[in-house]
């Protein structure tokens, strides 16, 4: 245990400190400023700019930004969807993969235009290498690109006094893109290569089997490139269908660290990056604290839960819970990434969720239905926990009888109905989606268990599905036309509903003056408000979740 512990603080010590540079380097570069890579990078914007007719210093009022944040993400779905049907007849095909069904293709499409990287199929078995780096990877940038966009249109609304723009999509999707995920990509892809990650548009490779000389099949492709973004832009979706447990696509411990770190490091970097655009480093530091310690808490209670409520048989040493673990992970590594993938609204595994204890599972699982904001995805979780503190605050506001007020702008009637589709959207299409399937005749066929693991299952997929994750509990065969096409809705429902209510809720602020602090002012950057908050994200998802986890992993730890 004490390894454990010690590789865990390593861990959280790296992203903290790696957080802090990335932090102010990407707050200079979204909002234009001068960086180490402007020399190299600037005279491409440029080029990007005059190529799509864009005009830089045009900003846009909320209903342009909104729409034409819509806009980009229908044509890249519509892209994506048309490559995939038509993928046996493209080129970089050489397992001459035929075009996958519309229901599979209009919930890939879906998935990665949102940001979830759900995978209701095998990498290697059904996607062509064109489909997998010009179809999946860039949707992996540019969704990844959209979201920490849309956070800067909010921080705007915050920052700008009578103003009725919010800034140019164009433009901060361009140098999230540019200055940020492409420049982080080349460095992850680098070292993964480094390690083993296969990276190259050669066949598959037959081979003979050491044990009865049998020929077998080594699936190859272009996977580094497509891993290393499906890290950082907190995606998950895996080149392998085994993701990154998968050898070829996370060979060693280094390339396991460097992969979990990717996962956190762009969400965290973000809080540091929101204090230096409000001007206050502390509105920063508190929200990264409560993140930061809701996450140590999820991490400590699923290590706990692997290592010490494992079954023990008599004879045999406690080793933790290794079933569906790589041994060269371990319990402790795989329990890392495990609260990491869920905390972000990643979803890459590295072990297999269905194989976690009941009560582990049950914190992964509750991470995800917090609404992804214990850091969560690139931007998005962000904003989602923007919303937490503004909730937090119009509570405090209504329990001493005062306007609430966050960094000097006050809360209105408006701003709280756009605060509350940002929170409230997540938990009810979950509960929607899971209800859906639980009655849906033949649904029993799509579990590999019965009972209260049976119903986790499907708890499980539709929380991923509706807080943008994309992982799974293996046992849901998620493959069906029920499944692909309700659950491509939820995705898309769940990603883009959230971020019309950030937009118009930053439209709404951008308008406002500011109100100077007075002696009754709420601090939002103190210890009290940090654990208020924390409180108040706890609250909504017990009030939300307690119900279905009574019947899926509470009942299954019970009946054990």
């Amino acid at each position: 245990m004490s390894v454990i512990v010690s590789q865990d603080l390593f861990f959280i010590a790296v992203l903290v400190i790696l957080s802090i540079p990335l932090g102010l380097y990407i707050y200079k570069a979204m909002e234009g400023q001068r960086v180490f890579l402007t020399g190299a990078a600037a005279p491409v914007e440029q080029v990007i700019y005059r190529f799509c007719g864009v005009k830089p210093d045009d900003g846009m009022r909320p209903k342009k930004y909104a729409l034409s944040v819509l806009a980009f993400s229908a044509t890249g779905f519509a892209f994506l969807f048309a490559l995939q049907l038509l993928q046996g007849w493209l080129p970089l095909n050489p397992q001459g993969l035929k075009g996958v069904s519309w229901h599979l293709a209009f919930n890939t499409a879906a998935s990665f235009v949102s940001n979830t990287n759900w995978q209701a199929y095998s990498g290697e078995l059904t996607m062509s290498y064109l489909t997998q780096a010009v179809g999946l990877t860039v949707q992996n940038f540019v969704s990844a690109a959209t979201g920490i966009a849309v956070l800067f249109a909010l921080i705007r609304g915050f920052v700008q006094t009578d103003r009725d723009t919010l800034g140019n999509f164009w433009v901060d999707l361009t140098r999230a893109t540019l200055y940020v995920l492409i420049p982080l990509s080349v460095i992850a892809a680098l070292l993964l290569v480094s390690q083993g990650v296969v990276q190259t548009i050669a066949p598959y490779h037959v081979f003979s089997a050491l044990q009865d000389g049998s020929a077998n099949i080594l699936p190859l492709g272009p996977a580094a490139s497509q891993i290393a973004i499906k890290q950082l832009g907190t995606n998950g979706g895996g080149f392998f269908g085994a993701n990154s447990a998968f050898p070829l696509e996370n060979p060693t411990s280094f390339s396991n660290f460097i992969e979990t770190l990717s996962l956190l490091i762009i969400p965290a970097a973000l809080c540091v990056s929101f204090g230096k655009a409000v001007k206050n480093g502390r509105q920063g530091r508190s929200i990264y604290a409560a993140m930061l310690i809701l996450f140590v808490a999820a991490l400590l209670a699923i290590t706990l839960s692997e290592v010490y409520l494992a079954p023990h048989y008599a004879g045999v040493a406690a080793s933790g819970n290794l079933e569906g673990k790589e041994v060269a992970n371990g319990v402790g590594g795989s329990a890392l990434w495990g609260a990491s993938t869920t905390a972000a609204s990643n979803g890459a595994v590295n072990a297999t969720p269905d194989s976690f204890t009941p009560l582990g599972g049950m914190v992964m699982m509750f991470l995800m239905q917090l609404g992804e904001i214990v850091f969560g995805g690139a931007g998005s979780g962000l904003y989602g926990m923007i919303a937490f503190v503004m909730l937090t605050v119009f509570i405090a506001g209504l329990m001493v009888g005062r306007t609430p007020e966050y960094l000097g702008k006050k809360i209105e009637p408006f701003d709280m109905k756009m605060v509350c589709l940002l929170i409230l959207a997540p938990p009810l299409l979950t509960l929607l989606g899971t209800a859906a399937a639980a009655v849906m005749p033949g649904s029993q066929g799509w579990l590999t268990n019965t009972g209260a693991h049976g119903f986790s299952e499907i708890l499980y997929a539709f929380t991923s599905m509706a807080n943008n994750n994309g992982s799974a509990f293996a046992g849901f065969r998620s493959n069906t036309v029920f499944t692909n096409v309700a659950g491509g809705v939820v995705m898309l429902s769940v990603r883009f509903v959230p971020i019309l209510a950030a937009i118009f809720l930053a439209g709404n602020l951008t308008r406002k003056k500011t109100v100077a602090a007075g002696e009754g002012t709420l601090s939002t950057s103190n210890a009290a408000f940090v654990g208020m908050l924390i409180g108040v994200i706890l609250i909504i998802g017990a009030l939300s979740f307690l119900p279905a986890l009574a019947l899926g992993p509470v009942a299954e730890f019970f009946a054990r």
